[in-house]
């Protein structure tokens, strides 16, 4: 899952992208906001945590730019606003969730899981595919009740496989999805993570199939 942090407070934003890529995200931050709108439409994001008082262009303005050029990417503000009026204001723009400063971390990973489950479709905390079953909230997977030592790129890996059960996952969707700007992540660290879980996976039940000139597919049926 790939998010995007636009806040200009340097503490802050070091700690959220520190926070958040402790929990398996690809993470790129950005301290204004004239510069969303590019990002946000030439890459593709599963969030975004916006903080409304930028410089250059304010974060009410941003939301509003994204949503009239049909950037429907969840948006949840980060502010120290917390008056109804803004509080309404900010929904009405078009965020998805509105959370005040200060805030714990805990909480707002949990609204980041909330947000990510409902982007995707998935009401539940739990993945089940076959033999596995993923806690997206513990950020722990299981094979037949036994949980398996996963890194967290594997994890991430598997996650986006396991949302994507009989269907294929390119190499760069997974490039995308898990590589922030100043990461070093490529089609051939794909392989890699591939090649791992395949070991994991061994004698579980699940396998992963290798689509040539396409991806991978998370195969529960014929293993």
């Amino acid at each position: 899952m790939r998010v995007l942090v636009i806040e200009d407070d340097t503490t802050l934003g070091h700690a959220l992208q520190e926070f958040l890529s402790g929990q398996g995200y690809a993470v790129d931050w950005l301290q204004s906001g004239d510069r969303v709108q590019g990002a946000a439409t030439a890459q593709s994001y599963d969030l975004l945590l916006l903080d409304l008082n930028l410089p250059g262009l304010g974060g009410l303005d941003v939301l509003r730019q994204l949503r009239a050029e049909g950037v429907q990417t969840p948006v949840l503000i980060l502010t120290a606003r917390d008056g109804l009026d803004d509080r309404v204001a900010g929904l009405d723009a078009g965020a998805d969730d509105y959370v005040t400063k200060p805030f714990e971390l805990p909480e707002l990973a949990a609204r980041v899981r909330a947000l990510a489950r409902r982007h995707a479709g998935q009401a539940q905390t739990v993945l089940e595919c076959g033999p596995l079953a993923f806690d997206t909230v513990g950020r722990q997977v299981r094979a037949n009740g036994q949980r398996l030592a996963l890194s967290v790129r594997e994890l991430s890996v598997l996650e986006m496989l396991m949302a994507r059960p009989g269907r294929v996952v390119t190499k760069q969707q997974i490039v995308n999805s898990l590589s922030a700007w100043d990461a070093d992540f490529s089609e051939n660290a794909v392989e890699v993570y591939v090649y791992r879980l395949r070991k994991r996976l061994d004698g579980t039940g699940a396998g992963i199939q290798t689509v040539r000139g396409f991806g991978y597919l998370l195969d529960v049926d014929s293993v």
